[in-house]
């Protein structure tokens, strides 16, 4: 006779979502060690940090959107954003498995390797090794080394009173996958050239921060210790904000009239919606105390406080200006039906 099925047996990863899933699979490894963006490897006097991501077609990346170059930056850039996020200095380097049908061109695997060198060219590391395989969809996990320099950047960090803030505009990767779809009608929505370059260049090509990332170590005021909380917008401004506030016990107050758009965005195109949830901007988001972080927005355009942290671990995520909480509708799903 058949047993019953029970909820456990019969949920799925689209039921949980992501959070949820990282959440149980946190208890198979030690307490704390999924909460950041990073893992840290202790080797003397050295703490060298890890971290691995994914990219599959169809999901994040297509043909008509993203050439093979660019899909191996992107992939190059996600996980060296999570490093820089976490407060690698120097990064070591990457391995790559790649997993791709039977029929997949050469010259696409060669573009792939090419745009993933280019960025190591740009930002630093080495081609360090992997593997590769056959499959029905080409996918790629990449897993990224580094050292890091003498602020370890933890979610866990933020303490209320804090400035939360950005190294850059948010919403424009969202905005360029949309141009890239012809999902924006340039009949209706006035882009201007400079906002559509920046778009495309953004989802296309994104930067890790470790610039902002060497600024935020040279204007630390002598008198405050090195205590920050930080991550980056890979899934998005909102969810950040999240990650930092829970990890913290905290809630956070965002303030509607300084949300971080780029210059020339226009008021009718998705603001609030893009900036908030589109995510791949790839910056970093910050908790820091008032007095380091006023020298570190100071020191480069595009940089700017979005919010603060405060007290009430239960409050959630609301607006200065009384509106409420700030909606996560929109966001991305990595387990879409």
């Amino acid at each position: 006779m058949a047993l019953p099925e029970t909820a456990a047996m019969t949920e799925c990863l689209r039921d949980l979502g992501e959070a949820e899933l990282i959440r149980r699979l946190s208890r198979f490894a030690p307490p704390g060690q999924f909460d950041d963006d990073t893992a840290a490897v202790q080797g003397g006097n050295d703490t060298l940090l890890i971290n691995t991501d994914l990219l599959v077609e169809g999901v994040h990346f297509s043909d008509t959107t993203t050439s093979p170059q660019d899909v191996g930056w992107r992939a190059a850039a996600a996980n060296l954003s999570d490093l820089a996020a976490s407060g690698v200095t120097e990064p070591v380097g990457l391995t790559v498995g790649l997993v791709a049908p039977a029929h997949t061109p050469w010259r696409w695997v060669e573009g792939v390797y090419e745009g993933l060198s280019a960025a190591l060219r740009r930002h630093g590391g080495f081609l360090l090794g992997g593997d590769c395989t056959g499959g029905q969809q080409r996918m790629l996990a990449i897993t990224a080394l580094g050292h890091c320099g003498p602020l370890r950047l933890h979610r866990n960090q933020a303490q209320a009173g804090d400035w939360l803030v950005v190294s850059g505009p948010h919403g424009l990767s969202r905005l360029g996958l949309a141009l890239l779809r012809g999902e924006v009608d340039l009949r209706h929505h006035s882009v201007d050239r400079h906002l559509h370059a920046a778009a495309i260049l953004q989802h296309q090509r994104p930067q890790p921060r470790f610039a902002a990332l060497r600024d935020l170590l040279a204007c630390k005021p002598l008198d405050l210790p090195w205590r920050a909380a930080g991550t980056d917008s890979s899934d998005g401004l909102l969810r950040s904000v999240q990650d930092l506030c829970h990890s913290s016990g905290c809630s956070a107050e965002l303030d509607p009239t300084t949300l971080p758009l780029a210059p020339g965005w226009p008021q009718e195109l998705n603001r609030e919606s893009w900036c908030l949830n589109g995510g791949e901007d790839f910056e970093l988001v910050l908790s820091l105390p008032q007095e380091w972080a006023k020298p570190w927005i100071a020191q480069a355009p595009g940089r700017q406080r979005i919010g603060r942290i405060t007290t009430n671990a239960n409050a959630g995520i609301h607006w200065s200006d009384g509106r409420g909480s700030v909606s996560a509708g929109g966001e991305f799903q990595h387990f879409q039906a």
